[in-house]
């Protein structure tokens, strides 16, 4: 009988595995993953569930029973340590082997960590799974003074988490601006705003140099000399993705596990989606490699299909979302740092789309809190390749349609 295994337990794995069944694949599908719980998907840990509004069973992509009947193995706790690609096998933690007809590696990413003097003492947290945001929400909860160092998504939103359990709240960035290397300092400025006006402390252009304390940490230590009174600190500098395993099977990696527009590595019968691939994308003419939720949660049914046979052209415009305070938003397209020509927006300061422009085409754009309008148009724009007259783009008076 073929066996599909994926290696990685999260979103991806789950949406993978649910799309060889309703595709009609009667082999063996095993996900097998590191973390102790079914696959889950990770946004509400810094929004919803963080906050206390969601609860633990909502974050699961399926509860057990549905693994049972769909006859899909689910190893948890069952990290994937070694790939024999000779052999067709994977060597689980514990020295289990399992063979395989098609692999996929779902193996996410993990938060880069700030190595600096005090980076172990208790109450400095990372947020990337389940049992962080528990340990987080329990430390917030407590409304002591929170330090967060990086002004990414998932600073800025464990920043508003913070401040919604009343926590003084400083968030420390070595760029000049939150999300600058993102979206540019034209939104960044907004995210800046938008923090202040929640009493949010901003220091911009210093970096975390240690963390003072005896066995837990009571202050930040910038590296322009300064301190910060801390009872926890949230570390949110990005993440690496977790490319060891098919590097020690011999498969090129580059920023991610390298894989063609159909998601497939070298070797035939091995492929890769979610936080992991770096991705061909005709598009851009250029491997990108996204971390954000849409990447998991079309890549995984696009990769199932490639192991079955089909002819897949992942190709879907990177997408993520995001709510602080009050602001809701959605984010479509894609560009390099710094790869494009001018920021257009329209609407107000509350709700506002911006799009940002490189030779008078839109590659990117953006909503806050303007729902009833949403991506849909912004996407053709995209996908279109027009060019746009930037003074009617700007004038809300005009539909997006138009």
């Amino acid at each position: 009988m073929d066996a599909f295994v994926i290696a990685g337990g999260g979103l991806t794995a789950a949406k993978a595995a649910e799309t060889l069944r309703a595709e009609g694949f009667g082999g063996r599908v095993v996900i097998a993953g590191a973390e102790p719980d079914l696959p889950y998907e990770r946004p509400p840990l810094s929004k919803g569930y963080l906050l206390g509004q969601d609860d633990r069973a909502s974050v699961f992509v399926h509860d057990g029973k549905w693994y049972a009947d769909q006859g899909i193995e689910v190893l948890t706790g069952r990290r994937v340590t070694a790939l024999d690609r000779t052999a067709h096998e994977v060597e689980l933690a514990g020295g289990e082997r399992l063979g395989y007809t098609k692999l996929l590696l779902a193996t996410g990413a993990s938060p880069r960590r700030l190595r600096v003097p005090g980076h172990d003492l208790d109450g400095v947290h990372y947020l990337r799974r389940l049992a962080h945001a528990d340990r987080l929400r329990d430390a917030l909860a407590t409304g002591g003074r929170v330090v967060v160092a990086g002004a990414g998504w998932v600073g800025l939103e464990t920043a508003a988490a913070a401040r919604h359990f009343g926590c003084p709240v400083t968030i420390v960035e070595p760029g000049p601006a939150p999300l600058h290397a993102t979206l540019g300092p034209e939104l960044g400025a907004f995210f800046a705003d938008l923090h202040r006006r929640h009493g949010v402390e901003l220091r911009f252009g210093t970096g975390v140099a240690g963390f003072a304390g005896d066995s837990a940490v009571s202050a930040v230590r910038t590296d322009d000399g300064g301190e910060i009174p801390a009872d926890v600190v949230v570390v949110g500098i990005g993440a690496r993705p977790e490319t060891q395993l098919a590097a020690d099977a011999g498969l090129a990696v580059d920023d991610g596990v390298v894989v063609d527009a159909g998601l497939r590595t070298e070797d035939p019968d091995v492929f890769a989606a979610g936080d992991v691939a770096s991705v061909w994308q005709e598009r851009y003419g250029r491997r990108i490699r996204v971390e954000h939720w849409a990447a998991a949660t079309n890549g995984g049914p696009a990769a199932a299909r490639a192991m079955l046979g089909h002819e897949v052209v992942h190709d879907d415009l990177p997408y993520f979302f995001s709510d602080q305070y009050d602001a809701g938003l959605e984010f479509t397209g894609w560009f390099p740092p710094g790869g494009y020509d001018r920021v257009v927006t329209r609407g107000d300061a509350e709700a506002f789309h911006a799009f940002w422009l490189t030779g008078g085409r839109v590659v990117a754009g953006l909503h806050v809190n303007k729902w009833d309008d949403g991506l849909d148009a912004v996407r053709e724009l995209i996908l279109s390749g027009r060019t746009v007259d930037p003074d009617r783009l700007a004038d809300p008076s005009r539909p997006l349609t138009d």
